[in-house]
């Protein structure tokens, strides 16, 4: 009973690790993107450029390859397209709304759309190529499989529970973890946040303000179009499924304000949802259709802007010129 137990138990948190992953990279891009003070409603866009991107980058090497894949120069293609791809949405993002000065929730919803539309017709067109379904070979799915660490991954309490996974899934911790330093502790991290609290402070200060939004912005789709390389070349194996990201950019936004952009926190919120997004399958309760385990995520998201709304604590504040373009004339 005890083992039988632990078993599932692991498999759980397995499965959640896995959900949460893409999660944690597209809440992580927003929140580097936000500390800016660019609120970039367009990280579902992101992720599908990112996604599609990657599985054609990966796609158009193997064919050219042939019978010489390897499956790690493929990987690299696959996360190097991806996030290139969702460093090009946030750079359409910032040229719109730092140098054209368009409204930012406008601009991040149309770029929600475009993102969607264009990774769904890449994928369908990459499909249509391949002969019916767009997929990777044996030799890349088995570099996004788990890895075995030695002397980690044999463990027997904590092997799988700890070092059984693939590299993308280190990858986002180990970057939420420098994310945090760099927030925090370095010069240019500091200047980024008095860019997000009061760019006309900072550019009176001498801090070059547009420099430090787009980067961040672009820096921050990149981050974004990883979490969409992980839904395609991961979560699927290597295949292309329509729709594939499916509203995991929109927990991402609401992840953000979950975290108190804390990209510390970020890890452990992004988690939670991902657990709660694989609850049906090892939690299954009698008349509860999946539906209702699908909306479960949704639901919880709600729920966290609404309590968010009513706490006053001042870390869980935005940066206060999030979503607001800076006009230097104005200062």
């Amino acid at each position: 009973m005890g083992e039988g137990f632990w078993a599932q138990f692991v498999f759980f948190v397995n499965a959640a690790v896995v959900a949460a992953t893409p999660l944690l990279f597209g809440t992580l891009g927003e929140i580097l993107t936000e500390k800016s003070g660019n609120l970039n409603l367009g990280v579902e866009g992101l992720m599908f450029m990112g996604a599609s991107a990657g599985i054609s980058a990966s796609w158009f090497y193997e064919l050219a390859a042939g019978d010489g894949v390897s499956g790690i120069a493929s990987a690299f293609l696959a996360v190097l397209a991806g996030f290139l791809a969702g460093a090009l949405g946030g750079l359409i993002y910032s040229v719109i709304t730092v140098l054209l000065r368009a409204d930012q929730n406008v601009t991040g919803l149309a770029l929600t759309i475009f993102g969607v539309g264009l990774g769904n017709f890449i994928g369908e067109a990459l499909g249509i190529r391949a002969g019916g379904y767009a997929s990777v070979s044996e030799a890349t799915k088995g570099a996004f499989a788990g890895l075995h660490i030695p002397g980690l991954s044999d463990l027997p309490a904590l092997g799988k529970l700890l070092f059984s996974y693939d590299f993308m899934v280190y990858f986002a911790v180990i970057l939420a973890i420098v994310m945090l330093w760099y927030l925090n502790r370095s010069r240019s991290g500091l200047h980024l946040r008095a860019v997000g609290e009061s760019p006309a402070t900072a550019d009176s200060a001498g801090i070059g303000v547009m420099r430090y939004k787009m980067l961040a912005t672009c820096a921050g789709g990149g981050i974004c179009g990883l979490g969409g390389v992980y839904v395609s070349m991961a979560r699927s194996s290597g295949t292309w499924v329509h729709n594939c990201v499916n509203g995991q950019g929109w927990i991402a936004v609401a992840l953000v304000i979950f975290a108190a952009w804390n990209p510390g926190r970020a890890i452990f919120g992004s988690l939670l949802f991902g657990g709660l997004s694989v609850l049906r399958y090892y939690l299954p309760l009698k008349d509860v259709s999946a539906q209702i385990y699908n909306i479960i995520p949704f639901l919880a998201t709600v729920l966290v802007l609404i309590l968010t709304s009513v706490s006053q604590r001042r870390e869980r504040f935005q940066p206060q010129s999030c979503g607001s373009n800076y006009f230097r004339e104005e200062r």
